[in-house]
Protein backbone atom coordinates (compact mmCIF):
# COMPACT_ATOMS: atom_id res chain seq x y z
CA UNK A 1 0.00 0.00 0.00
CA UNK A 2 0.82 3.34 -0.75
CA UNK A 3 -0.05 5.12 2.47
CA UNK A 4 2.55 4.19 4.24
CA UNK A 5 5.14 5.70 2.66
CA UNK A 6 2.96 8.74 1.61
CA UNK A 7 3.32 9.50 5.99
CA UNK A 8 6.78 9.15 5.70
CA UNK A 9 6.66 11.99 3.12
CA UNK A 10 8.41 15.26 4.82
CA UNK A 11 11.86 13.25 5.48
CA UNK A 12 12.05 13.53 1.67
CA UNK A 13 14.50 16.35 0.15
CA UNK A 14 12.11 17.49 -1.78
CA UNK A 15 9.52 18.45 0.13
CA UNK A 16 11.51 20.23 2.76
CA UNK A 17 11.84 23.93 2.90
CA UNK A 18 15.09 25.83 1.70
CA UNK A 19 16.45 28.86 3.08
CA UNK A 20 13.78 30.49 4.67
CA UNK A 21 15.24 31.31 7.88
CA UNK A 22 17.81 34.16 8.93
CA UNK A 23 20.29 31.93 9.75
CA UNK A 24 21.14 29.31 7.14
CA UNK A 25 19.13 25.98 6.28
CA UNK A 26 16.03 24.64 7.99
CA UNK A 27 15.65 21.22 9.12
CA UNK A 28 13.66 18.74 7.01
CA UNK A 29 10.13 18.68 8.54
CA UNK A 30 9.55 16.29 10.98
CA UNK A 31 6.03 16.72 11.79
CA UNK A 32 3.19 14.90 9.56
CA UNK A 33 1.59 16.65 6.99
CA UNK A 34 -1.39 18.44 6.88
CA UNK A 35 -4.68 16.14 6.74
CA UNK A 36 -5.48 14.76 2.74
CA UNK A 37 -9.36 15.88 1.95
CA UNK A 38 -10.92 12.60 2.97
CA UNK A 39 -13.09 12.97 -0.84
CA UNK A 40 -9.41 12.35 -2.72
CA UNK A 41 -8.36 8.65 -1.27
CA UNK A 42 -11.39 6.68 0.23
CA UNK A 43 -9.88 4.42 2.83
CA UNK A 44 -12.14 1.70 1.42
CA UNK A 45 -14.43 0.30 -0.97
CA UNK A 46 -18.22 1.48 -0.89
CA UNK A 47 -20.40 -1.48 -0.40
CA UNK A 48 -21.72 -2.34 -4.13
CA UNK A 49 -25.75 -0.56 -4.89
CA UNK A 50 -25.22 -1.30 -8.31
CA UNK A 51 -24.99 2.05 -9.24
CA UNK A 52 -21.89 3.37 -10.82
CA UNK A 53 -19.20 4.38 -8.34
CA UNK A 54 -18.47 8.34 -8.32
CA UNK A 55 -15.06 8.20 -5.56
CA UNK A 56 -12.24 9.66 -7.38
CA UNK A 57 -9.59 6.37 -7.85
CA UNK A 58 -5.98 7.25 -6.21
CA UNK A 59 -4.40 7.72 -9.46
CA UNK A 60 -6.61 10.46 -10.61
CA UNK A 61 -5.02 13.79 -11.02
CA UNK A 62 -6.63 17.26 -10.10
CA UNK A 63 -10.61 17.30 -9.66
CA UNK A 64 -10.81 21.33 -11.03
CA UNK A 65 -9.43 24.46 -11.13
CA UNK A 66 -7.86 25.90 -8.19
CA UNK A 67 -9.48 28.90 -6.06
CA UNK A 68 -7.41 32.02 -6.22
CA UNK A 69 -6.91 33.84 -2.66
CA UNK A 70 -4.00 36.37 -2.85
CA UNK A 71 -1.58 37.90 -5.40
CA UNK A 72 2.50 37.01 -5.20
CA UNK A 73 5.12 39.08 -6.37
CA UNK A 74 3.89 42.42 -6.48
CA UNK A 75 5.05 45.48 -3.60
CA UNK A 76 3.84 44.21 -0.39
CA UNK A 77 3.78 40.86 -1.03
CA UNK A 78 5.89 38.16 0.53
CA UNK A 79 8.32 37.44 -2.27
CA UNK A 80 9.78 40.62 -4.56
CA UNK A 81 9.70 38.99 -7.98
CA UNK A 82 10.21 40.17 -11.60
CA UNK A 83 6.59 38.79 -12.04
CA UNK A 84 3.06 38.91 -10.36
CA UNK A 85 0.38 35.91 -10.22
CA UNK A 86 -2.28 34.18 -8.18
CA UNK A 87 -2.00 31.64 -5.24
CA UNK A 88 -4.44 29.05 -5.07
CA UNK A 89 -5.79 28.87 -0.68
CA UNK A 90 -3.97 28.13 1.97
CA UNK A 91 -0.66 27.92 -0.28
CA UNK A 92 1.51 29.68 1.80
CA UNK A 93 4.33 32.00 0.41
CA UNK A 94 7.96 32.39 1.89
CA UNK A 95 10.94 34.39 0.26
CA UNK A 96 14.48 32.59 0.29
CA UNK A 97 16.91 34.78 2.53
CA UNK A 98 20.09 35.74 1.01
CA UNK A 99 19.72 33.52 -2.16
CA UNK A 100 22.87 34.97 -3.27
CA UNK A 101 25.28 33.47 -0.79
CA UNK A 102 27.76 31.30 -2.11
CA UNK A 103 27.40 29.05 1.11
CA UNK A 104 24.38 28.03 0.68
CA UNK A 105 24.82 27.46 -3.40
CA UNK A 106 23.96 23.86 -3.54
CA UNK A 107 20.54 24.73 -1.98
CA UNK A 108 19.57 28.10 -3.71
CA UNK A 109 21.15 27.52 -7.29
CA UNK A 110 20.40 24.92 -9.89
CA UNK A 111 22.38 25.12 -13.41
CA UNK A 112 21.98 28.94 -14.33
CA UNK A 113 18.83 30.09 -11.89
CA UNK A 114 18.66 31.29 -7.96
CA UNK A 115 15.63 30.67 -6.36
CA UNK A 116 13.94 33.60 -4.71
CA UNK A 117 10.64 32.16 -3.31
CA UNK A 118 8.69 29.31 -2.25
CA UNK A 119 5.61 28.43 -1.84
CA UNK A 120 4.65 25.64 0.49
CA UNK A 121 1.71 23.01 -0.16
CA UNK A 122 1.34 21.51 3.04
CA UNK A 123 -1.37 23.87 4.20
CA UNK A 124 -3.50 23.09 1.98
CA UNK A 125 -3.06 19.20 2.30
CA UNK A 126 -0.69 18.38 0.22
CA UNK A 127 3.00 17.41 -0.18
CA UNK A 128 5.34 19.71 -2.17
CA UNK A 129 6.62 23.16 -3.04
CA UNK A 130 6.09 25.81 -6.05
CA UNK A 131 9.16 27.96 -6.08
CA UNK A 132 10.25 30.65 -8.51
CA UNK A 133 13.61 30.88 -9.43
CA UNK A 134 15.40 34.05 -11.61
CA UNK A 135 18.32 34.10 -13.40
CA UNK A 136 19.76 37.50 -15.13
CA UNK A 137 21.41 36.06 -18.66
CA UNK A 138 19.93 33.96 -20.98
CA UNK A 139 16.76 33.12 -23.06
CA UNK A 140 13.67 31.93 -21.23
CA UNK A 141 14.34 28.40 -23.17
CA UNK A 142 18.02 28.18 -22.66
CA UNK A 143 18.00 29.22 -18.81
CA UNK A 144 14.92 26.25 -18.58
CA UNK A 145 16.84 23.54 -20.46
CA UNK A 146 19.93 24.36 -18.11
CA UNK A 147 17.66 24.27 -14.74
CA UNK A 148 16.38 20.91 -15.92
CA UNK A 149 19.64 19.16 -17.04
CA UNK A 150 21.06 20.71 -13.54
CA UNK A 151 18.61 18.92 -11.58
CA UNK A 152 20.03 15.74 -10.58
CA UNK A 153 18.02 11.92 -12.04
CA UNK A 154 16.31 14.20 -14.27
CA UNK A 155 14.77 12.56 -17.74
CA UNK A 156 12.95 12.32 -20.12
CA UNK A 157 12.51 16.22 -20.89
CA UNK A 158 9.82 17.38 -23.09
CA UNK A 159 9.76 20.87 -23.84
CA UNK A 160 6.88 23.10 -25.76
CA UNK A 161 6.10 26.65 -26.84
CA UNK A 162 2.71 27.73 -24.78
CA UNK A 163 1.96 31.25 -22.30
CA UNK A 164 1.92 32.84 -18.90
CA UNK A 165 -0.58 34.94 -18.88
CA UNK A 166 -0.54 37.35 -21.95
CA UNK A 167 3.61 35.89 -22.24
CA UNK A 168 5.51 33.71 -24.57
CA UNK A 169 6.51 30.75 -22.08
CA UNK A 170 8.29 27.45 -22.51
CA UNK A 171 7.04 24.76 -20.77
CA UNK A 172 8.71 21.66 -19.76
CA UNK A 173 7.42 18.07 -18.08
CA UNK A 174 10.24 15.56 -16.90
CA UNK A 175 11.10 12.85 -14.80
CA UNK A 176 13.24 12.23 -11.80
CA UNK A 177 14.85 9.74 -9.68
CA UNK A 178 13.61 9.29 -6.24
CA UNK A 179 15.88 7.65 -4.01
CA UNK A 180 13.71 7.17 -1.39
CA UNK A 181 10.94 6.00 -2.61
CA UNK A 182 13.01 4.31 -5.82
CA UNK A 183 10.54 5.42 -8.75
CA UNK A 184 10.38 7.92 -11.07
CA UNK A 185 8.24 11.30 -10.10
CA UNK A 186 7.07 13.56 -12.52
CA UNK A 187 8.10 17.45 -12.09
CA UNK A 188 7.41 20.41 -14.60
CA UNK A 189 8.31 23.82 -14.72
CA UNK A 190 7.59 27.07 -17.01
CA UNK A 191 10.12 30.09 -17.94
CA UNK A 192 9.40 33.87 -19.14
CA UNK A 193 11.50 36.30 -20.43
CA UNK A 194 11.47 40.01 -18.74
CA UNK A 195 12.95 43.13 -18.65
CA UNK A 196 14.46 41.64 -15.59
CA UNK A 197 15.87 38.26 -16.77
CA UNK A 198 14.12 34.87 -17.23
CA UNK A 199 11.85 33.56 -14.84
CA UNK A 200 11.73 29.65 -13.88
CA UNK A 201 8.20 28.46 -11.91
CA UNK A 202 8.76 25.13 -10.83
CA UNK A 203 6.05 22.85 -8.90
CA UNK A 204 7.45 19.33 -7.76
CA UNK A 205 5.82 17.12 -5.05
CA UNK A 206 6.55 13.85 -3.12
CA UNK A 207 5.61 11.90 -6.21
CA UNK A 208 4.30 11.86 -9.16
CA UNK A 209 -0.04 11.49 -7.73
CA UNK A 210 1.48 14.42 -5.49
CA UNK A 211 2.38 16.36 -7.87
CA UNK A 212 -0.49 15.66 -10.47
CA UNK A 213 -2.72 16.99 -7.21
CA UNK A 214 -1.00 20.17 -7.13
CA UNK A 215 -1.51 20.96 -10.70
CA UNK A 216 -4.46 23.53 -10.48
CA UNK A 217 -2.46 25.40 -8.23
CA UNK A 218 0.55 25.52 -11.15
CA UNK A 219 -1.82 26.01 -13.23
CA UNK A 220 -3.22 29.41 -11.59
CA UNK A 221 0.05 30.59 -11.49
CA UNK A 222 0.70 29.71 -15.18
CA UNK A 223 -2.26 32.06 -16.42
CA UNK A 224 -2.43 34.68 -13.92
CA UNK A 225 1.30 35.61 -14.76
CA UNK A 226 2.21 39.40 -15.31
CA UNK A 227 5.59 40.85 -15.62
CA UNK A 228 6.28 43.78 -13.11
Amino acid sequence: MRLPIRLLAPVLLAAGPLLTGCGGPEPLPEAAPAPRPTSARPSAPAPSTGAPSTARPSSAGPSGPAVAAASLGGPGTACPLPVSFSLAKDWKPKAIRDPENPDFAVLTRQGPATVRCEVDAKPAGHIGFLRVWTAKKGSARAVLEGFVKAEKGSSGASYRETTAGALPAVEVTYTVRSELLDEEKEERAFAVSTPKGAVVVHLGGMDTEEHREMLPAYELARTTLKAL
